[in-house]
């Protein structure tokens, strides 16, 4: 084994004592909304998410690490003062894993999860101060941050045999872009697991979004960033498995393609799956989810495929705002996850985003751009090119769909998410 690479969810939190390497508290899942309202304070002060914004690319919302640290400081006893101390480790799940396969040697994250705490410049590549103040966050805490692709450190070798080079780490949706070899400036990927996360490459500039989009890092190598416009939705396959596990519609996953195939449409059925809030462009986190259109009619079969089908409507909300804030006329998206093995699903999202959609040979591209991080770290690879030559497409998906067909569809997932959304006063 010549190096191993992390790839992480990346807004998840724990924070851990130095000594004995255990956390202080369970670790608070990207999901978790417990700090919505601290966010809401945050947004009523004038100016602050503009400000917020401007340095990190994000906006004030409980799915970012920040809040999270914080609420952890303020609930778990002595914990502000034991940070403050520096007795304390803050990090993303990759910083727990680098933390305890190098014994304690390495507190460290790269800049990609660095992104995703509301606490990191990502136009001067540092913890910010001022950020650091605004949630008490105290900068002993924090991890070093580094490349996507470095050697962050040697695993123990007790604990495979041999002392492993831990050379890549990016999350989970960055290191889903390597995988899918997207390095080139308007190249854009999605990837359909629990949630759905659409990233399109920006090159060395970061594009501010006025569509509520993400500015954040694709990847960061030889200390130099490229950035990225990101959209992410909450629940895209947790909506399958909702139907499965909760209401028991099927029992397996696979099941959905022939459900949905054996009805012509949706018969009016639309899901909203805001289960844990809205994510872009709408940012809604009290929303919650609704099925609209139910008629004495409405079969199962309806249903699921109304759960399918609003995975591509939300995936063109993301798209068509990416076009609007970058002005790329985007004409493929590569696809990966666990979800674009269902060739009814890739067909419709390529019928209602009106583009070509390619899957490639390997979907797990999160785990595929860590090892291959990890091999650009140790020498394996050269350089990005040679990573571009290891990209395969399986099979590419056409729109079809007649172009009036596809704006009524549409219409009718626009018009079920006015009625859940905080503005329009539905809750």
């Amino acid at each position: 084994i010549a190096a191993m690479g992390i790839s992480n969810q990346r807004e998840t939190t724990v924070m851990w004592d130095k000594s004995s390497g255990k956390p202080i508290h369970r670790a608070i899942v990207w999901q978790d909304r417990r700090t919505a309202d601290r966010c809401e304070v945050l947004k009523s002060d004038p100016g602050r998410e503009e400000q917020v914004q401007n340095k990190t690319g994000l906006l004030l919302d409980p799915y970012f690490s920040a809040t999270k640290v914080a609420w952890i400081l303020d609930n778990v006893d002595g914990a502000q003062k034991k940070a403050e101390n520096g007795e304390l480790a803050f990090g993303t799940i990759d910083s727990y894993l680098l933390w305890h396969l190098t014994g304690g040697a390495v507190h460290a994250t790269d800049a990609t999860n660095a992104a995703r705490t509301l606490l990191y410049n990502i136009h001067e590549g540092r913890w910010d101060d001022e950020l650091l103040t605004l949630f008490s966050v105290p900068l002993a805490c924090m991890p070093e941050v580094k490349d996507s692709s470095a050697v962050f450190g040697v695993c123990d070798e007790g604990l495979f045999g041999a002392a492993v080079p831990i050379s890549g780490v990016a999350g989970d949706q960055q290191a889903a872009m390597v995988g899918q070899a997207c390095f080139d400036p308007g190249t854009v990927k999605s990837t359909y697991g629990t949630g759905c996360f659409m990233v399109l490459n920006t090159g060395d500039t970061v594009v501010h979004s006025s569509r509520r989009l993400l500015s954040t890092i694709a990847y960061q190598i030889n200390g130099k960033p490229t950035y990225a416009l990101e959209g992410s939705i909450f629940i895209a396959g947790a909506a399958v498995t909702w139907l499965r596990d909760a209401l028991r519609f099927f029992s397996q996953n696979n099941e959905t393609q022939s459900l949905a195939l054996s009805v012509p449409d949706n018969g009016g059925v639309y899901l909203v799956p805001a289960f844990t809030g809205l994510g872009a462009p709408y940012w809604d986190p009290h929303a919650r989810g609704a099925l609209l259109g139910l008629t004495r009619d409405t079969q199962i079969e309806h249903i699921v495929r109304a759960a399918l089908e609003a995975v591509c409507y939300q995936s063109r909300d993301l798209l068509d705002a990416m076009a609007d804030d970058s002005g790329l006329a985007i004409s493929t998206l590569r696809v990966d996850g666990g979800m674009v093995a269902n060739d009814w699903l890739l067909q419709f999202l390529a019928d209602i985003l009106n583009v070509q959609v390619d899957r490639p040979r390997c979907i797990e591209s999160s785990a595929l751009g860590a090892a291959l991080l990890a091999g650009l770290g140790v020498g394996l690879y050269s350089n990005l090119d040679e990573l571009q030559s290891t990209w395969a497409c399986e099979c590419s998906f056409h729109a079809g769909m007649p172009a009036d067909q596809r704006e009524s569809l549409c219409a009718g997932w626009l018009d079920a998410v006015s009625r859940i959304t905080k503005e329009n006063g539905h809750y």
